[in-house]
């Protein structure tokens, strides 16, 4: 059934068509959306928003894109599964903005991905001025009549040779160089800093690294040679490419000169700068200690040895472990036998030399424990006892198994790399400037800062340097532009993007696209507007409608008021969630949407509203007090938060919530608890952690990765429903016991589809198809299990039950019935008990863990932490989540929530607010108290949109 709403008119060409869709919940839908606007998909949670926008529009757009390959492609790449639709028409390519796909790759940082690092490396490798590193003078270039004079004023009278490099740390045996050589009339060769005689067949070592220079001529400095000088240099700087060496006879020293960037006090050469001499992925460019990831693994000695007053025998060197029959263990008793210490002594009290040979293999202390991480430089030794950190190290770096990888990673600290103090890049980069600064430095500034950099960058470059940089500026400009204009201030180029949140990531890759200009796209976002405070919603608007205005249709999931308002076309799916929903409720501008007689409409009309409490909680009048923090930009804050009370943080994107927060305070809370071994960001002290027995963090990430995961298995009354069934007396009888119920188990699932209920059949060319298992028609067991029955029904009739249907069916099983009706009471009425984890949404998946810990029995001392738990819900669906963090409040318990949408702030019985900007520009506690009393703070800008939401 469909229901239309003819508020715009627009042709057929105009339109994207979908006919007949039936994904998940779909109710076998038509509908017809609008091309080049910005239209936004809203509803329920759970009521088939994304079924529609992801699972039906872009699957389609992506298969039809795959299609476009020849069979003999496919089958590399794989096929996409058509959705249930019966035609989609009119749709242009897609490419779908979602909040999952995070780069979690070490090297990925904001500059990688928007492309504005890549500019700035070319910008650097043309206009960039090299400054020596050892003296900070500017650095020359050299012409060969410069060469010349520069010898003759420092070597004059001195046995020189003149080297051409030819090869320059490569691998290979080179015999055709030599041979090549020879012919030429040269007679020898400097290999690996050896003048060796020119022979023929001559040939290296092919699996070694070598350098390679031919000696041009050998010759005393003198006035009379200055001819034979100069025409040796001619040849040199010919045949090593605008690079010779010059070798003092008498000793070993080599001085570089080039055509090339050169210190002329030192004699330091830089190669001639390319993009790549700056990029932290490329070896021109990366710092050799850390490889280009501005961190290396160390061997933590507190981990190795946290108590020295324990001995050897006793467990003191914890890799060790206590005396026993280990291979490791027996080779440090004979060591100890041979050199004649014992095991038995206190660590602190063992001689030096004795430790450092159970530690290093020998006697000597080795200073560094840093790790290279470069496997082909790691060699297991044949000495009887390699020392306990060269093994910690080599498993550590050799080692394909991921379970001792993770055992040594227990003793290794990742700290900040010495050599280039976590710029990532090897020192010659960093000494190119412009405007006196580095390509780190300028890494470093936050985006708002960078743009005012490159604001009037003209006016500090000379003029040959304008001409050329001219082009790049711009791009640069632009692109951090379009960052700025996502309300992205805060961010800098080196921010890993595996430390950005949903959001975050999306509204860079937003930023992206309109960077990149395409047109006759269509864009499919999901909830854009996830971490982005009230104050930062237009600037997301003006985005997206930039991107409609170049040529584009903006499909975006939304559930935020200022977004719904300023599209041009709204699409209300419902009515309900689940089974109830997968309609089209309503559709059409948003000023006709708002006369509609709907649960959104009602929201936005402001006819149904979350309302204000009535009275504020008082808590049990402890607290907790986190003093000094000051991890990424904090400034030092203190903070106290009341328990037994709702408390809401809040503040401007990047702020810092979330490292006060999640990366601050969870680890602390978390280590009390139950020792775990999260180190917490910079802080100085902490009270009140005894009013505290349990910390639990609830995220939207999926109950289970597989389709065999379901609510019932993860909230765990499923074990519950199979000891019911096996205490039934027919089951007695048979001597079934609750394994017998499980789907996972070989004795009672159905054999055929191994308990999965649908079976895959393989096509070679097409995409895998799934069907009912024709043995079981889907139910998951064999006859025998589903012959026996409560009340009638079967186990797998119970796992299609839905929640509501389950709550009365189980209504007098007291155990059972209590931990269902949570999952009823948290707004999940409509979902199936076996409903599959991989079919929930965020919020859905959210509710579900939320259900899970309002079932168990609370000690009203445990700290709960969300971070933006209305992701994904809708207005109706925030009153459900705040009825379930009011009980678990009710009883005791501390709600610590992140958030932005008011309605949460304003219920809150606690505030906290950071700010008052993102970035170098927050880090500040600006208030903390009431929300009335909020109102007051003029710097607030939580408190200017919560003055709106409260009148």
């Amino acid at each position: 059934m469909t229901e239309k709403n003819d508020s715009v008119h627009v042709t057929g060409e105009e339109m994207i068509e979908v006919f007949g869709a039936r994904v998940h919940n779909l109710k076998n839908l038509d509908i017809s959306i609008p091309k080049n606007q910005l239209v936004v998909i809203t509803g329920i949670s759970g009521s088939g928003k994304s079924s529609l926008a992801f699972d039906t529009i872009y699957a389609e757009g992506q298969r039809r894109y795959m299609e476009s390959f020849g069979a003999y492609a496919r089958q590399f790449i794989g096929d996409m599964e058509r959705p249930d639709v019966d035609k989609i028409t009119g749709l242009s390519p897609v490419i779908s903005i979602e909040q999952k796909t995070t780069n979690r790759n070490p090297r990925s940082t904001v500059g990688t991905v928007t492309e504005v690092y890549d500019f700035l490396r070319l910008l650097f490798a043309r206009i960039g001025e090299a400054y020596s590193y050892n003296t900070g003078r500017r650095m020359v270039k050299f012409s060969e009549e410069e060469i010349v004079t520069n010898i003759y004023q420092k070597f004059n009278n001195k046995k020189i040779e003149i080297l051409a490099p030819l090869v320059r740390g490569r691998k290979g045996h080179y015999r055709e160089l030599f041979e090549d050589i020879r012919k030429k009339g040269f007679v020898k060769v400097r290999v690996d800093g050896e003048i060796k005689d020119l022979v023929a067949k001559m040939q290296v070592d092919r699996y070694k690294i070598h350098d390679i220079e031919v000696v041009i001529d050998r010759l005393a400095v003198s006035a009379d040679m200055r001819t034979r000088v100069s025409q040796s240099i001619q040849t040199a700087l010919q045949m090593g490419k605008g690079l010779m060496f010059l070798g003092l006879t008498d000793s070993k020293q080599v001085v570089q000169y080039s055509r090339q960037l050169m210190c002329d006090e030192t004699g330091i050469s830089y190669e001639e700068p390319s993009p790549n001499s700056f990029s932290f992925n490329s070896p021109y460019g990366a710092c050799p200690a850390c490889k280009g990831m501005g961190a290396v693994y160390r061997i933590s000695m507190e981990s190795i040895m946290p108590d020295k007053k324990k001995s050897v025998n006793e467990g003191g060197i914890i890799p060790l472990g206590g005396e026993r029959e280990a291979y490791v263990f027996t080779q440090v008793q004979k060591l100890a036998k041979k050199n004649k210490f014992s095991l038995d002594t206190a660590i602190d009290e063992m001689p030096a030399k004795a430790l450092n040979l159970i530690l290093y293999g020998s006697t000597e202390t080795v200073s560094e424990s840093i790790l290279d991480m470069q496997e082909n430089e790691i060699v297991a030794t044949n000495a009887e006892y390699e020392g306990l950190i060269p093994m910690l190290k080599r498993w550590f770096a050799a080692t394909s198994q991921d379970s001792l990888h993770d055992w040594v990673e227990k003793y290794m600290e990742l700290k900040t790399c010495e050599t280039c103090h976590g710029t990532r890049l090897k020192i010659e980069s960093l000494w190119f400037r412009i405007d006196s600064k580095n390509i780190a430095e300028l890494s470093n500034l936050n985006l708002d800062k960078l743009a005012l950099w490159f604001s009037d960058i003209e006016k500090r470059l000379d003029k040959k340097q304008n001409i050329i940089a001219k082009d790049v500026i711009k791009e640069i400009r632009e692109r951090i532009q379009f960052l700025l204009d996502v309300g992205l201030t805060y961010l800098t180029l080196n921010r890993p993007t595996r430390t950005l949140s949903g959001g975050e990531s999306q509204r860079i890759r937003l930023a992206t696209q309109i960077g990149s200009q395409l047109q006759g796209i269509t864009y499919i976002l999901d909830e854009p507007s996830i971490g982005l405070h009230q104050r930062d919603n237009q600037r997301l608007i003006l985005a997206l409608q930039n991107l409609r205005n170049i040529g584009n249709s903006i499909l975006v999931v939304e559930h935020d008021k200022d977004i719904m308002l300023a599209a041009d076309y709204l699409i209300d799916i419902g009515p309900l969630a689940g089974f109830h929903g997968g309609r089209i409720v309503a559709q059409g501008k948003p000023e006709n949407m708002l006369k509609l007689n709907t649960i959104t409409a009602d929201y936005l009309n402001g006819l149904r509203k979350i309302v204000l409490p009535a009275e504020r909680r008082q808590g049990t009048g402890k607290s907790l007090e986190l003093k000094g923090a000051k991890g990424n930009n904090l400034k030092n804050v203190e903070v106290t938060l009341p328990l037994g009370k709702f408390i809401v943080v809040t503040g401007v994107s990047g702020s810092g919530k979330s490292t006060l927060i999640n990366e601050t305070l969870f680890p602390i809370l978390s280590h009390h608890a139950y020792g775990s071994k999260g180190i917490p960001l910079p802080y100085k002290s902490v009270r009140g952690l005894e009013y505290i027995d349990k910390v639990i963090e609830i995220d939207q990430s999926p109950i289970g990765r597989t389709p065999r995961s379901n609510p019932a298995t993860y909230c765990g009354f499923f074990a519950d429903i199979r000891t019911l069934f096996a205490s039934i007396p027919e089951a007695k009888i048979r001597g079934y016991t609750a394994g017998r119920f499980s789907f996972n188990v070989k004795s009672g699932r159905c054999e055929v589809c191994e308990g999965g209920g649908m079976r895959v059949i393989e096509m070679n060319f097409l995409p895998d198809v799934y069907v009912h298992c024709e043995k079981c028609n889907g139910r998951r067991y064999n006859r025998e299990t589903l012959e026996i029955r409560y009340k009638g029904k079967s186990i797998s009739d119970v796992l299609d039950m839905t929640v509501d249907e389950a709550v009365d069916f189980f209504q007098n099983v007291h155990y059972l019935y209590r931990k269902i009706k949570v999952l009823q009471e948290v707004g999940l009425g409509y979902i199936t008990l076996g409903q599959s984890a991989v079919t929930l949404s965020g919020g859905e998946a959210q509710r579900v863990k939320l259900g899970t810990e309002l079932s168990k029995r609370d000690t009203g001392k445990t700290f709960y932490i969300l971070d933006e738990p209305t992701t994904g819900l809708h207005f109706q669906d925030i009153s459900h989540l705040l009825d379930v963090l009011n009980k678990l409040v009710d009883r005791g318990n501390t709600v610590l929530v992140i958030e932005h949408n008011m309605d949460v702030i304003k219920v809150a019985d606690y505030i906290i607010d950071l700010g008052p900007e993102g970035g170098d520009g927050g880090g500040e506690i600006l208030f903390e108290g009431l929300p009335e009393k909020l109102l007051e703070v003029k710097r607030s800008f939580t408190a200017k949109f919560l003055k709106q939401e409260m009148a």
